[in-house]
C-alpha cells in the first residue's frame, strides 16, 4: 500500500511542476506577442494623430463662419455690405455646414480619447462618431458643389466656407480610414487583447490528465 502511493504522489507532483512550466511559457509567449503588437501599432497612431488635429482646426473654422453667415442668412441680411450674398442654395448648404462643424468637433473628442488609449475597445466610439461627420461632411460637400455650380455673387466668407468643407471631406475621410486600417494590417490597428483561453485549456487538460503509476 505504501510502496505504490509513491510512485503515484512522484508522478503528480511531476505532472504539476510540468504544468506550472508550460502554463508560465504560454503566458511570456502571449506578453511577447502583446508587446510586438503594441510596437507595430503606434504607426497608425502616429498617422491619426495629427490628421485629427488638423481636423480639429478646420471645423472650428468651418462653425465659425457658417454661425456667422446662418445668422446674417436668418436675419435676411443676404445683401449686407459686409458682404454675404448667396444664392438658392445658400441654406442647405449652410444647415449642413454648420451641422457637419459640430458632430465633426464632438467626434474628436472621442477620438481623442481613442488615440490617447489606442485599444480595440475604444475604437467603436471614435470609429462610428468619426463616419457619422463624415457622411454630414460628405452632405454639405454636396450642397457646397451645388452651390459654386448655380453660382451668382458670394461673400469671402461664403468662398471660404465652401474651399473648408471641400477639402474636410477628404481629410475626414482619410482619418476614418486610418483608424479603420487595423482591420487589413496590424501594423496601424490598436493593441488587441490576446485572450488567454490556450493557457486556460492547457491547465484544464493537465489538471484532467490521468495519472499513470
Amino acid at each position: 500500500m505504501t510502496s505504490s502511493s509513491h510512485p503515484l504522489a512522484l508522478t503528480t507532483a511531476t505532472s504539476s511542476l510540468s504544468f506550472v512550466q508550460d502554463k508560465d511559457h504560454c503566458r511570456r509567449r502571449h506578453l511577447c506577442s502583446y508587446r510586438v503588437l503594441s510596437e507595430m501599432a503606434t504607426v497608425g497612431r502616429n498617422v491619426a494623430a495629427p490628421l485629427l488635429f488638423l481636423n480639429l482646426v478646420m471645423y472650428f473654422i468651418v462653425l465659425g463662419f457658417a454661425s456667422w453667415c446662418v445668422n446674417r442668412f436668418i436675419n435676411g441680411q443676404t445683401n449686407h455690405p459686409s458682404g454675404m450674398g448667396g444664392n438658392g442654395a445658400t441654406g442647405f448648404f449652410l444647415t449642413f455646414s454648420i451641422s457637419a462643424a459640430v458632430v465633426g468637433i464632438v467626434s474628436k473628442f472621442a477620438g481623442g480619447h481613442h488615440i490617447r488609449s489606442w485599444r480595440s475597445d475604444s475604437l467603436a466610439a471614435a470609429g462610428s462618431s468619426a463616419l457619422i461627420a463624415w457622411a454630414l461632411t460628405a452632405l454639405a460637400f454636396g450642397f457646397a458643389c451645388k452651390h459654386i455650380n448655380i453660382g451668382g455673387w458670394r461673400g469671402w466668407r461664403l468662398r471660404i466656407l465652401e474651399a473648408f468643407i471641400i477639402i474636410l471631406t477628404f481629410t475626414q475621410l482619410l482619418y476614418v480610414l486610418v483608424i479603420h486600417a487595423g482591420v487589413y494590417s496590424s501594423r496601424y490597428g490598436p493593441v488587441i487583447e490576446i485572450p488567454t483561453t490556450a493557457c486556460e485549456d492547457l491547465g484544464t487538460n493537465q489538471g484532467r490528465r490521468p495519472a499513470r503509476v
